[in-house]
This record gives C-alpha cells, sequence and structure tokens, in this order.
C-alpha cells in the first residue's frame, strides 16, 4: 500500500473525488485533445451535479482543461484564467444512465474544430476511470502513456498496431479491444511503459481502416 493511499493526494481541496479527481479528469481530456481548446461543455451527473458547486468541482475541471495539476494553486481561479484564454465554458446536466455517481461528461472543440468527447469517472483518492471516449468505451486510468485508435471491425488492425509498438520498442501494459457491431466501429485502448513515438502515431493515422487516433503521454 502506498502512503498516499492512507493520507491521500497533494492537493488543493476540500475533495480528493471531487476536487482531485475532476482536476485529473479534465487534465486527461485536454491532452487527449492535443490542441488548443476554443470551447468546452461539461455535463455534470449524480453527485458531481449534486454536491459539486461545493466541493469546487467545476473549477476543477475547468482547471484540468488548462493543464492544471491537483495541487496547483490557481485552480480556485481556473475560470478567470480560462476566459483570458478565450476558452468558452459552459456547465449543464448529464443524460447518462446507470453511470458511476461521479461522472463529468465533457465535449471539447478545439481552435481547429476538432471535436471530443470524454466521459471521465472519479473513483476516489484522486483515482480516476476515462469511461468513454466519442461514445465508445475505453475503461483506462490515465497513468501510463495510452494509445487509442478507432477502427473498422476488419481483420488485421490489431497486428498493425501491435507490429508498431514493437518496432518502436514500446512495450503494452494492457490492451482492450471493443466493438460496436460485427464489421461495425471498434476501438483499442493500449496501456504502455514507454511513451509511443510520434511519428508511430502519425503513420497509425494514415493506415486504410484506421478512423481515428488519439494518444495520452506523460510527458
Amino acid at each position: 500500500m502506498d502512503i498516499f493511499d492512507i493520507i491521500g493526494p497533494v492537493m488543493v481541496g476540500p475533495s480528493s473525488s471531487h476536487t482531485a479527481g475532476a482536476v485529473r479528469i479534465g487534465y486527461i481530456a485536454g491532452k487527449l485533445m492535443g490542441e488548443p481548446i476554443a470551447r468546452a461543455e461539461i455535463l455534470l451527473y449524480g453527485s458531481f451535479l449534486a454536491t459539486g458547486k461545493g466541493h469546487g468541482t467545476r473549477k476543477a475541471l475547468v482547471a484540468g482543461l488548462l493543464g492544471m495539476k491537483p495541487d496547483d494553486m490557481r485552480i480556485p481561479d481556473s475560470f478567470e484564467i480560462a476566459r483570458e484564454h478565450g476558452i468558452e465554458v459552459t456547465f449543464g446536466e448529464s443524460t447518462l444512465r446507470d453511470a458511476h455517481p461521479n461522472t463529468a461528461q465533457i465535449l471539447l472543440t478545439s481552435v481547429t474544430g476538432k471535436k471530443l468527447e470524454v466521459v471521465g469517472e472519479s473513483l476516489g483518492g484522486s483515482r480516476i476511470n476515462i469511461a468513454q471516449i466519442d461514445g465508445i468505451a475505453t475503461n483506462f486510468s490515465g497513468d501510463y502513456p495510452t494509445l487509442v485508435v478507432h477502427n473498422m471491425d476488419q481483420p488485421g488492425h490489431v497486428a498493425e498496431v501491435t507490429s508498431m509498438l514493437a518496432h518502436k520498442s514500446v512495450n503494452i501494459a494492457t490492451m482492450q479491444l471493443y466493438r460496436a457491431s460485427r464489421g461495425g466501429n471498434s476501438v483499442m485502448v493500449l496501456e504502455c511503459d514507454q511513451e509511443v513515438p510520434e511519428d508511430g502515431i502519425n503513420w497509425l493515422r494514415h493506415a486504410e481502416g484506421v478512423v481515428k487516433v488519439t494518444y495520452l503521454g506523460m510527458e
């Protein structure tokens, strides 16, 4: 057991789930976007919606989108900082069903018009789960470099991705496969022990049958 499992994370409070976890959800959503954000629509569910205002959840989510970590003293000023950066932020109620009680559904638009939807769950002690990306289940922690590949459900795509990682000397820690239907859209989620080089990611983006590649780097 880690000491932080006992005393909790280093953070700007008051809550490890409603504040620190929310910062991490926003941070990972911003990293997954990979471009400067122009607009963020944040929809809250369950306890995040009911009690999040008093725990600073909204400010924490926006702080994460701005690239702040849970111990950043600027978190209470995140709304003002977002306005200074020209980021439009709106809040609402999520219509998700049977989600984790501490859930945020974040819809982002970048300055170039790129769109991304992330559903993140705060599990307590600042631990989180990225449950969905663009409506497809993903379920990863954000603690490792993570490659998310959306592709058509066709033979060969798993081999292409794993061969590329092997060629780049990147070891796979965990791998999950999901598909909406046979022959339809599918997604691979690979948590890795090393960062995935940019040229490998770009190669995947141009591979036949690959619809979208999203990458969460730790550096």
